[in-house]
């Protein structure tokens, strides 16, 4: 979840800096890097999550509020990422109905 306020943080001009300094052929950190980071996030929060469900189930539980928080952040994280692969997949059902 912290990629989410790192991506917040750049501009127009950061990006455009980045793109001038990788066109000399090396390749540098792609959308695909940054995807697989993200799912890795998400899969850590649901680890998380179910080491509390877990917990809470065999009565093992320290803190309560602390078990609500990693189930809900898990949650917000899972439903963020099926936007993100939602919104995927819809801009490449619209590529592939371009015409050519």
């Amino acid at each position: 979840m912290d990629n989410v306020s790192k991506i917040g943080s750049l501009s127009t001009a950061d990006l455009l800096s980045s793109k001038s300094q990788n066109t000399d052929g090396s390749s540098g950190s792609g959308f695909a890097d940054a995807l697989k980071d993200a799912i890795g996030d998400v899969n850590s929060e649901q680890v998380k999550a179910d080491s509390a469900m877990t917990d809470l189930a065999t009565g093992q539980v320290k803190d309560l509020h602390q078990a609500a928080l990693a189930i809900g952040k898990a949650e917000i994280s899972m439903k963020m990422m099926l936007e993100v692969r939602n919104k995927a997949l819809s801009a490449y059902q619209t590529i592939v109905k371009t015409p050519m």
